[in-house]
């Protein structure tokens, strides 16, 4: 590590000790925007956008390099409070920051992550509903929903079924906050539960609900995510820590498996936004006595930085064509695990594809040209708070305006209404089970 930075950390500002109780809307911004002041240089906040009362969405990026995205750095976030009565992920958010901004040239780790990653912290998706609770319950409170009562979690457009529901504000902003950043790894924090769900969190036949789940086409880097977080938490990875709950064995469940959901952030933004995401339920009591929160915080402190890092998994890098132009909007995919919404590099001809050590063949595709196909084999132990490089040159000349100038998203309709009713990828694999299980266990 570079000792004058760790001496310079020594120097640096600090914001007044945070203490652990319940942050309403004005006690939050006090202290986001304090940080933000103090640490200038690796934060920038901003809002998003607006709650239907008129409150901010506000989100505090943590990194080197705060106010843009650089080439090779990836973006990851945390989104908390998308239920206003579940409380404690607005908490730990809020802890979380400190203990970034406070540790950045005193803890190597700490200092790593900040100069690789650029983090998105939103402690509040429904400032509404946290403001509307009056007397805090351990199972529901009328904060539930947002102020047009509105569960957002059941807002998002579906990719397996037609969700007709007026879209909230929060829930547009948050579809426009995609769009700006090119989103690698996300989760959601949620309360009334103790485990990491991945999605699907919805499905079809074609998914595998025949088999009482529903599995995405990176089902193993999937688990793998979620065991990274429940095998640090003590208390998460028993799995049957609420006593009025389902059991979860080592902590992780499928959504799908869990409950059906409709209109969930997390399976959109896998599908729409090409960002993994996985929803945390971090308390049995959604709204516990603050006297509580050193407890959450002690048991997700390792887990939360734990899975930040997890970003740096897989591959990364730009495609170009032979004349070194970096191409936007072109197709980069895993071959045999296709996404239904393509993967596609962002403006400066990016990729990120979160992948476990192995060998795989990257399709690129580009309009007008045949296929590109090149292997990559990511090594078992991981780079440095880095996913491996590989640039793509392509040997043939495009012409950049045959390729769309922004993104050509696909529809927000039921994307999976037409696929067959069986696939092969959905099918019990004893050989993706041990592969699976061998990545957890070696970790």
């Amino acid at each position: 590590m570079d000792f004058a930075r760790l001496w310079l950390g020594l120097l640096l500002p600090s914001v007044a000790a945070l203490d652990f109780g319940y942050h309403h809307q004005k006690g939050m911004e006090e202290f986001l925007k304090n940080v933000a002041q103090n640490y200038s240089s690796i934060t920038r906040l901003h809002s998003i956008g607006k709650s239907v009362k008129g409150r901010n969405l506000w989100v505090l990026v943590v990194g080197r390099f705060p106010k843009e995205h650089r080439i090779g750095i990836p973006e990851f976030k945390y989104v908390a409070n998308m239920h206003g009565d579940e409380t404690v992920g607005r908490e730990l958010l809020l802890h979380l920051i400190e203990h970034l901004v406070t540790n950045d040239g005193k803890d190597v780790e700490i200092t790593n992550l900040i100069n690789s990653t650029r983090i998105h912290l939103m402690p509040s998706m429904n400032p509404d509903g946290f403001e509307a609770v009056v007397k805090p319950d351990c199972f529901y409170s009328n904060g539930r929903e947002n102020s047009n009562y509105y569960d957002l979690n059941r807002n998002f457009p579906d990719a397996f079924e037609l969700n007709n529901v007026s879209r909230q504000p929060e829930t547009a902003a948050v579809m426009e906050w995609l769009k700006t950043e090119t989103f690698v790894l996300s989760a959601n924090l949620h309360g009334g539960a103790l485990v990491a769900s991945y999605p699907f969190d919805n499905g079809v036949p074609a998914t595998g609900t025949l088999y009482s789940r529903s599995i995405t086409p990176d089902d193993d880097v999937f688990q793998y995510l979620a065991h990274t977080y429940a095998s640090r938490n003590p208390t998460m990875k028993k799995g049957d820590q609420c006593k009025t709950k389902m059991n979860f064995p080592n902590g992780i469940t499928n959504g799908y498996s869990w409950y059906p959901l409709k209109g969930g952030m997390q399976d959109y933004n896998y599908i729409w936004a090409q960002c993994f995401e996985i929803t945390l339920e971090l308390s049995c009591c959604k709204y516990p006595h603050e006297e509580k929160l050193p407890f959450f915080w002690n048991k997700n402190k390792a887990s939360l930085i734990e899975y930040i890092k997890q970003v740096h998994l897989g591959v990364k890098g730009q495609v170009f064509d032979q004349n070194g132009n970096p191409l936007p909007n072109v197709i980069v995919e895993v071959q045999n695990r296709k996404h239904i919404c393509p993967y596609r590099t962002n403006k400066f001809g990016e990729y990120y594809l979160l992948l476990l050590p192995g060998s795989y063949i990257i399709n690129v595709t580009v309009p007008g040209h045949d296929p590109y196909l090149t292997n990559v084999v990511i090594p078992e132990k991981s780079q440095n708070f880095s996913a491996l490089k590989k640039d793509i040159l392509l040997p043939f000349r495009v012409q950049l305006d045959s390729i769309p100038v922004s993104n050509p998203s696909c529809s927000k309709i039921p994307l999976y209404s037409d696929l067959p009713s069986q696939s092969e990828a959905t099918k019990p694999s004893l050989f993706l089970f041990l592969v699976t299980v061998f990545h957890i266990f070696v970790k």
